[in-house]
């Protein structure tokens, strides 16, 4: 369903992206973003998932600044390299390279921002941009250090209740600080919950999270 394409940040930058086209005209554009472990099989998926619900998805290969063509599976090996090429990213050149993926589908009407992992906090700051029109973030384990930005769109966020990478009093210091996000914790589920690629995947997290996230997209892309 999708194919890659060339894009270029604001500061020169030059990387690629995934973008899945849906079957008709479009409802509004998604910009997805990834894992730590690059636009990988998974994320693809994601997008063309989101392209079956008439959404033009988009996903930017965050890491090209660091190393082109990531892509990683979920064995510990890939996962170190992950966590390492994470920290040799930028979170504002991310933020850079999330607004370049957006201007390329302008075209489809209102922007939505939508990360996991890693990807969820550069959600949060691509909504405290000011270039998207919703966000939605899935256990982004750095917005609690970003708490002195404010976002200038709606925004909902999902955590796993077992997630061993997020403590809970991090979720609840977003609460407090950002009372007007939507923000949904689901029992059982831990970090990367709606990964069928992994052992953590929770079927029932996944299903309802991602009824939220769609009716979510519809009410403020629509």
């Amino acid at each position: 369903m999708g194919r890659l394409i060339d894009l270029a940040a604001s500061d020169g930058h030059k990387f690629s992206a995934y973008q899945a086209d849906p079957s008709g005209a479009p409802k509004g554009g998604l910009v997805v973003i990834q894992e730590i472990f690059g636009v990988n099989s998974h994320v693809r998926e994601v997008c063309d998932g989101f392209a079956a619900d008439g959404y033009l998805a988009i996903a930017p290969a965050l890491f090209d600044r660091a190393e082109r063509d990531v892509e990683l599976g979920y064995e510990e090996e890939d996962r170190q390299k992950g966590l390492k090429l994470r920290g040799q990213v930028d979170w504002d050149e991310n933020t850079k390279d999330v607004i370049a993926a957006r201007k390329a589908i302008s075209s489809a009407g209102k922007i939505g921002i939508v990360g996991y992992c890693f990807g969820g906090t550069v959600a949060w700051l691509g909504a405290c941009s000011g270039s998207f029109d919703a966000a939605v973030g899935y256990y982004g384990g750095f917005i609690h250090t970003f708490l002195d930005r404010n976002s200038t769109c709606p925004v909902q966020l999902h955590f796993g209740a077992e997630d061993q990478g997020i403590p809970q009093e991090n979720v609840e210091k977003i609460r407090a600080a950002k009372p007007d996000a939507d923000i949904y914790v689901y029992d059982d589920a831990g970090h990367g919950f709606i990964c069928d690629h992994r052992a953590s995947y929770h079927e029932g997290a996944t299903k309802t999270s991602r009824s939220r996230t769609l009716s979510f997209f519809e009410e403020h892309l629509n």
